[in-house]
């Protein structure tokens, strides 16, 4: 693990800014995609282009009046909404935005996202839970029931990738595709991970643990003000963070496509030049993912609970099991009869 030094903390407290902040323009961004798709107009009022909306939106939460269900553990209700947010501020640790530029590395960085990744059900779970309420409580145990189910097939599909590096290291993740991106190498892989990723953070099509028609709100339906707020925040920062994943995993992370070939032959880019160029090229990728998010969400009906179930467990695992083990065969064989 390298030591903590001052960009670090600048990195940190850039990413955090920048990851709070990215949750209202997503809001946004999901809103005026929505609309495009639908054929119908957006934000347009608050603020030149609706721009503000997000901020009459915060400032709705504020006012709103806090209820608590009086049969409802209120405590466990209270700290519920913080445990998601948490977890997706805690990943920002070891995503790099470019080169040098990250808060650290640690060797076991892969295992970090995975343990981290996982605890943010406990929030949704705990909430449902803690609400006395069935349908709160239903949406509670389908989050759980679809983090377990897809969280193995998305650990497969990053294995798969560690084959290529060798490293738990995300450093070494990203700079192992520098000649040749993960998608390429491990398609399927990709989209495992991908259809992983949005099961995760129970996007469309697979909103289960909401699923406005059967459970009202699912697990937040007796949350208001900002503990619903908190919730809301928590859903498209796991979707910012989900992006950043897809980029850094398949993507080539900070690197455009082949950089590996012509860096040697251009001019050395001053610090501040490639520092700008790196966050611009994984600022656009991610952007691209997070578009996808919203797109798949207004082109795609929900799936129904038993279809979702099928997926992961019948289709997915087993899918990824093979690829892993099939790209471990092609990898030694490489190295030790080809290479």
């Amino acid at each position: 693990m390298e030591p903590v030094t001052t960009t670090s903390y600048i990195v940190l407290g850039v990413a955090l800014f920048m990851l709070l902040n990215s949750a209202a323009i997503a809001v946004y961004a999901e809103r005026r995609v929505a609309a495009f798709i639908q054929n119908r107009y957006g934000p347009n009022r608050v603020g030149p282009l609706g721009l503000f909306q997000p901020i009459a939106d915060v400032l709705k939460l504020l006012l709103k009046e806090d209820v608590t269900p009086t049969q409802g553990f209120k405590t466990i209700h209270a700290i519920a909404p913080m445990i998601p947010v948490i977890t997706a501020l805690m990943t920002v640790a070891v995503i790099p935005f470019g080169d040098g530029l990250y808060v650290t590395d640690i060797n076991a960085a892969v295992l970090y996202l995975l343990a981290v990744n996982s605890l943010a059900v406990y929030g949704v779970t705990l909430g449902g839970w803690a609400s006395n309420s069935k349908y709160s409580l239903l949406g509670g145990l389908r989050a759980a029931a679809q983090m377990i189910s897809y969280e193995l097939p998305m650990g497969m599909a990053i294995a798969s990738c560690i084959l290529f590096t060798g490293s738990l290291s995300f450093i070494d993740v990203v700079n192992a595709q520098e000649f040749w991106w993960n998608i390429f190498r491990n398609p399927i892989g990709a989209v495992i991970f991908i259809v992983a990723a949005f099961a995760e953070s129970n996007r469309h099509p697979f909103d289960l643990p909401e699923a406005e028609q059967e459970l009202v709100g699912g697990y937040h339906t007796e949350y208001s003000s900002m503990k619903f707020g908190m919730f809301f925040l928590a859903e498209y920062m796991h979707v910012v963070i989900g992006s950043m994943l897809i980029t850094t995993f398949f993507f080539g992370g900070y690197h455009l496509p082949w950089a590996g070939y012509y860096e040697s032959i251009l001019p050395e880019a001053g610090t501040a030049a490639k520092a700008i160029l790196d966050i611009s090229v994984f600022t656009v990728k991610t952007a691209f993912w997070i578009f996808t998010y919203i797109w798949v969400r207004w082109t795609i009906p929900r799936f129904k609970y038993n279809q979702v179930m099928k997926l992961g467990w019948k289709r997915l695992l087993p899918i990824s099991i093979f690829n892993f083990l099939g790209l471990a065969i092609i990898i030694y064989a490489w190295h030790h009869y080809l290479g």
